[in-house]
């Protein structure tokens, strides 16, 4: 017996994080049947069935056989993907305040760090920062995420030029330790040396020679210099080095820059835009780098005042254009990208300009590749998440229809197998006419009614009483209110749907109990489409300078050959008589005595 009962404890999951109240665990099997199941950007599965147990799939395809023990949801008429990923994010980590309001010029210059500890010596670059050991949940941030269709982020600290690792999490309602996937998954860095109160760097060249001589300091490192001791941030640096680097550009040249450094350094990073890369996109794909793009594009200018239109360039007036055109760019030129929420001042506003991304030339497929399996890779956790294959994750959305349609709703987003709620009050479409019979003390009164979007219903009886809804599969709530302010009651009622018939109890406004039955007679017409159709867009190109009179490509590079020409070199060696200069590069023929300059050097 002893023996036995060592074997069934053994065998019990344990846990090193004790429970605060009743332990509940939800471990289940869900199967999801008759549904539509994109499993990724290139498979799509009609009629099929997804089965999770414990957090993680177990089953995905068509005709599978359900488990006894699981919970059966039809999802007939529905759409099954996995939940997105956004590979730029902060969420759960806070990046550290600028001390002493920012920088003073008055203030003596603070030439040290000030940070204590064995790390390096200057404060922008804090290669040890660990983005695991900084985050907490965040149950608001992760809803507000969850809505629009994410389920699994990395998160890092956005603070200083080189800010240390990130880390995988995914936005389920748990304890930390429970959603993080990956510790260590990335090394991310920037041109901005953020909280920082060092008088250095001061400017992009100081930024940029920061970055180059923390490169060099760190290969020098390895060697162990006795005379170093231990310093904590190169130590750091080193290590991370394996890791995929990320880097926050957020500008076209910003990009171009960094490149240049990763190239001296051996080291390929991928790139954070800033939404005006489709400027250069020539350029961006020249890297060979792989880029996370975010859909923040600029506002309107405001041009009511005449004063105001004066000094709104065309340059601006074509980014506001062309914008929405970046992620279609990357596509075309064949550069991997992801998208990201970052830089959105609401992340709610995240699908409908990734529409209007769609709408100005990126395709849905690579929409969700951006979203799903390409950050996955990237990150390195896409035998965990990234698609609905078995094994992985149980990270889904459950949506009305296509994900990337304007009327599509999200009902649900499960994360780790665990299920929340987005609009699941539209899950079962019930609009329509029904007739509703009420066996009130003093007779029976009868309504028509009329249940629309949002929940809401018109009961017309003599008057017409405006009401609400709801009604989750098997149970029904009504209700409508008469009179108003102070001299308004309200009557509600609840029961049980039978097919087309609903019935069960209710209360009046006075607090008398009766019975009622309603029945379905149509269901609601849906309203045609009143916007206008939409015109094919006829988008401006790209010019070269992005100025006016900007030409709309590239002047070409000629090569000149100068023949019989007197050539000074320099004062010691004199002048060289009849000499065949060949200057290649040249754009113009202004730029003739530059080129001539640089090669004579």
């Amino acid at each position: 017996m002893g023996l036995l009962l060592a074997l069934n404890s053994s065998t019990l999951a344990q846990t090193t994080f004790p429970v605060n109240g009743v332990a509940d665990p939800k471990n289940g099997a869900y199967a999801f049947t008759n549904a539509t199941i994109v499993k990724d950007a290139q498979t799509t599965l009609t009629n099929a069935t997804l089965v999770i147990r414990d957090g993680k799939i177990v089953a995905v395809g068509a005709n599978l056989a359900v488990p006894k023990d699981a919970v059966v949801v039809d999802c007939n008429g529905k759409f099954i993907y996995p939940s997105f990923i956004d590979a730029y994010a902060d969420y759960g980590i806070t990046a550290p305040a600028r001390q002493l309001g920012g920088f003073n010029f008055n203030a003596p210059a603070q030439l040290a760090s000030n940070q204590k500890g064995a790390y390096g010596w200057n404060q922008a670059i804090h290669a040890e920062v660990e983005g695991a050991k900084l985050f907490n949940t965040d149950e608001a941030k992760a809803k507000s995420l969850r809505d629009i269709g994410f389920g699994t982020v990395l998160t890092h600290q956005k603070d200083g030029i080189a800010r240390g690792t990130g880390v995988v999490v995914t936005l389920a309602d748990d304890k930390e330790n429970l959603v993080i996937i990956k510790e260590k998954a990335s090394a991310h860095f920037s041109l901005n040396k953020g909280a920082s109160t060092q008088s250095y760097p001061s400017s992009m060249m100081g930024t940029i020679a920061l970055l180059r001589q923390s490169y060099i300091d760190a290969a020098w490192y390895k060697s162990n210099p006795a005379k170093e001791g231990t310093n904590l941030t190169l130590k750091a640096w080193n290590e991370n080095q394996g890791l995929p680097q990320i880097f926050e550009a957020n500008d076209k040249w910003n990009v171009l820059r960094a490149d240049r450094v990763g190239d001296e350094f051996g080291v390929q990073y991928v790139f954070k835009g800033g939404g005006n890369e489709y400027q250069r996109i020539k350029e961006m794909a020249d890297t060979k780098a792989s880029f996370i793009l975010s859909l923040n594009y600029p506002a309107a200018m405001d041009v009511d005042d005449p004063n105001d239109v004066r000094f709104t360039g065309l340059d601006d007036m074509k980014h506001w254009e062309l914008a929405p055109s970046n992620p279609g760019a990357f596509e075309k030129a064949g550069i991997t990208f992801c998208l990201t929420t970052a830089d959105l001042s609401a992340v709610g506003d995240f699908l409908g300009n990734l529409r209007k991304a769609i709408e100005y030339g990126l395709t849905e497929t690579k929409a969700l590749e951006a979203l799903t399996k390409t950050p996955a890779t990237l990150l390195g956790v896409y035998d965990k998440t990234g698609s609905l294959d078995a094994g992985k994750l149980a990270n889904f959305l459950i949506t009305s229809g296509p994900i990337f349609q304007e009327k599509t709703v999200v009902f649900q987003n499960w994360v780790q197998g665990n299920k929340y709620g987005v609009k699941e009050d539209s899950w079962f479409d019930v609009k329509g006419t029904y007739k509703l019979v009420a066996n009130m003390a003093a007779g029976a009164k009868t309504y028509a009614v009329e249940l629309k979007d949002g929940g809401t219903a018109s009961f017309i009886e003599k008057d017409t009483l405006t009401g609400k809804y709801s009604y989750d599969g098997k149970l029904v709530k009504l209700s409508f209110t008469e009179g108003r302010g102070p001299r308004a009651v309200e009557t509600v009622m609840s029961g049980v749907a039978s097919g087309q018939v609903w019935n069960g109890a209710g209360r009046d406004g006075a607090g008398n109990k009766f019975t009622w039955t309603a029945n379905f007679e149509k269901a609601a017409v849906a309203k045609a489409d009143s916007a206008r159709p939409k015109q094919p867009l006829q988008l401006g190109k790209v010019t070269f300078p992005f100025l006016a009179y900007g030409a709309e490509e590239v002047p070409k590079q000629e090569t000149i050959l100068i023949k019989n020409a007197t050539v000074w070199t320099n004062e010691k060696d004199g002048k060289l008589e009849g000499t065949d200069v060949l200057v290649t590069g040249v754009k113009s023929l202004r730029s003739v005595k530059t080129s001539l300059q640089q090669v004579l050097k």
